[in-house]
């Protein structure tokens, strides 16, 4: 399928305190801003396991074709940093309703809780077998379901040239992931493999202690479908 990015929908440069009113944490995380750049890390001991994690979600309800790009700078080893992307509840209500049970930022709440959701997780580097071998994957959820992988070219944070430009593109049944305008992975949903195909939703950040990272110029686009439909 081919596609046009087109109006911004939402952007945010994630500069201050000011730009993140609004956004929803869930588990315990040290939010700042030192050098102009929304910047997270764990408030909780890494040897607290998943208690030690969290989310951060974008207050904004974003329609089912969309495209959002933001700016990465990883500045603290070891980790793992996620997007989350067309989350809802599992009936269909906001990820934010008061009819969802609270998340305190386990994984498991996010894959198997009461939210169906993709997450990407693009900076994988919690297990030696992650550190070895870099890769991004894509996951699609109620499930736990890995839909597609691709070779991360984002180095160790010794050798990292920050800032590296993401974009995961979601338009009809395919799901496109970019750093750096380079093509990192491609899905196409079936709608039945792996659950119906998800609609519109919520996009929130994850991080895995003690990873150490920072974001910026968080832009969100409509997406439309150019020629032949999936």
């Amino acid at each position: 399928m081919e596609y046009a990015l087109g109006q911004v929908l939402y952007q945010n440069s994630l500069a201050s305190e000011v730009d993140v009113r609004g956004f929803r944490l869930e588990g315990e995380a040290v939010i700042s801003f030192p050098d102009g750049r929304l910047r997270m890390e764990n408030a909780l001991d890494p040897t607290a396991g998943q208690r030690a994690n969290y989310v951060y979600w974008c207050p904004e309800q974003l329609p089912a074709d969309v495209a959002i790009s933001w700016d990465f700078w990883p500045l603290q080893e070891p980790g793992l940093c996620i997007l989350f992307l067309a989350a809802r509840g599992r009936a269909g209500q906001t990820i934010f309703s008061p009819e969802l049970p609270p998340r305190t930022g386990e994984y498991i709440q996010y894959h198997h809780g009461d939210i169906d959701a993709f997450h990407i997780s693009y900076f994988r580097r919690r297990w030696p077998e992650e550190r070895a071998f870099h890769t991004c994957n894509l996951r699609k959820s109620y499930g736990f379901h890995l839909v597609a992988q691709g070779a991360d070219p984002i180095p160790s944070v010794p050798d990292a040239q920050a800032p590296y430009r993401l974009l995961l593109v979601k338009v009809g049944a395919l799901v496109e992931f970019t750093i750096n305008d380079l093509p990192i992975l491609r899905f196409v949903d079936d709608g039945t493999t792996h659950g119906p195909l998800l609609g519109g939703g919520a996009n929130g950040l994850r991080q895995m202690a003690p990873v150490v990272a920072e974001y910026a110029n968080l832009v969100v686009r409509t997406v439309e479908p150019v020629g032949s439909t999936l």
